[in-house]
């Protein structure tokens, strides 16, 4: 038996662990006339097994290059984080800056395999000796969660820090930490966005990649807020053992609930979103089929746009379905809206009454569209939002 406890103050709880934000001029002052920094680190006391995900784009940005450009199995004890510059589309020089970047570092602090993340505007070179100013300003022994999570946000609308201390039946314990970036680029193809996540659980390196993939193909890779992928998308997992404490299946859950809370956090801070549906497809003839249609469903447009708008129109839900590609039969097709049943071959217009009731689901912040192919066991649930005028808006700007 074990016991997942919530703490405040996200990575600050996690033994041997430090992080720091500064601004040195990349991101420019709040509304309130506040600043946020712009350069961070994530920093652990001894080395770390590390172990990550990266988007599928095929344009990978810099700093994943210069990742993979490591041996398998390293170990790194420092990551360096800046936002408004994606590093992303600039050649082989992109990577020489991120070299030069830790050669800098590397002169007033002593580092091993370090990593470097990047989130911002596309086709721009880091701006090293603005970047490398940061080095003087910060303070390496901080352990400063909150603002780490404000300094990699790009167009979020609030932080996103989780943090569970885990208490085993034999009294010891661990910790797992994360903080993570995201509200536009989402898709699940591993979902536009940065996500940190450290722990002091003494987890092997090979249950850490087991453990991972699995977590993010239920959370990050089950979202979407518009059905774009980016260059930059990278999920870490950083591991220093120091609490000597694990237990697979306990750190196993935690990490599902890290992961799909912070993905639900994504998704309720999407450009302009106003609700989060969960589009779940069962009766489908296999597992893939199911999250094909589910994650036509979450990318859809139309379907989006009828979201915003509260319109009850099952049917851009059945054409997005039938236009999936999957083996569907509109004979067996049924489709609720939480509890209420919008469509079945039975009960195919809607009633005053029903659409009455389906404008009431329509108008909650989340709900459930559960489709029931009828023709197997195959079955998976991804979550999309709304589409507003706001995203037009946000995105227009994004440079400005």
């Amino acid at each position: 038996m074990f016991q997942i406890l919530s703490l405040k103050n996200g990575l600050d709880n996690v033994k041997g662990f430090y992080c720091n934000s500064v601004n040195i001029g990349l991101r420019k002052p709040n509304s309130d006339g506040s600043i946020d920094g712009d350069v961070s680190f994530i920093r652990s006391e001894i080395l770390c097994n590390v172990t990550a995900k990266f988007t599928t784009n095929r344009f990978v940005a810099a700093p994943i290059k210069h990742f993979l450009k490591y041996p398998a199995d390293f170990k790194t004890d420092f990551m360096l984080i800046n936002a408004k510059n994606a590093n992303a589309m600039t050649g082989q020089k992109g990577i020489e800056d991120i070299e030069e970047l830790f050669g800098i570092l590397k002169n007033k602090l002593q580092i091993t395999n370090p990593i470097m993340s990047s989130t911002g505007v596309i086709g721009y070179r880091l701006p090293l000796e603005k970047i490398s100013s940061a080095f003087d300003k910060f303070d390496f022994n901080a352990k400063d969660s909150n603002n780490t999570a404000r300094a990699i946000m790009t167009t979020d609308s609030f932080k996103k820090e989780i943090c569970f201390k885990v208490e085993l039946a034999n009294g010891s314990y661990f910790h797992i930490a994360a903080i993570a970036k995201g509200a536009g680029m989402i898709n699940p193809a591993m979902a536009t966005m940065l996500c940190f996540i450290v722990t002091d659980a003494d987890i092997p390196k090979g249950d850490m990649d087991e453990l991972l993939e699995t977590a993010v193909d239920n959370s990050f890779n089950s979202i979407s807020v518009d059905g774009d992928t980016s260059t930059n998308d990278s999920v870490f997992l950083l591991a220093n053992r120091q609490s000597g404490a694990y237990d697979k299946d306990a750190f196993s859950q935690a990490l599902k609930r890290i992961t799909f809370e912070l993905a639900m956090m994504i998704l309720r801070d999407g450009e302009g979103a106003t609700k989060t549906v969960a589009f779940e497809v069962k009766g489908a003839l296999s597992d893939e089929d199911a999250k094909k249609a589910s994650i036509t469903l979450s990318n859809s447009l139309l379907v989006k746009t009828a979201l915003f708008g509260e319109d009850p129109n099952w049917g851009r839900i059945a054409s997005t379905i039938g236009a999936s590609g999957i083996e569907c039969d509109e004979e067996k097709l049924v489709i609720h809206y939480d509890e209420l049943l919008i469509y079945s071959s039975e009960q195919r217009e809607l009633d005053k009454e029903r659409e009455e009731k389906a404008y009431k689901v329509m108008k909650q912040p989340s709900f459930h569209i559960t489709c029931d192919l009828g023709l197997g066991n195959g079955t998976f649930t991804s979550y999309g939002c709304d589409l507003s005028y706001d995203y037009v808006k946000i995105n227009a700007e994004y440079r400005t």
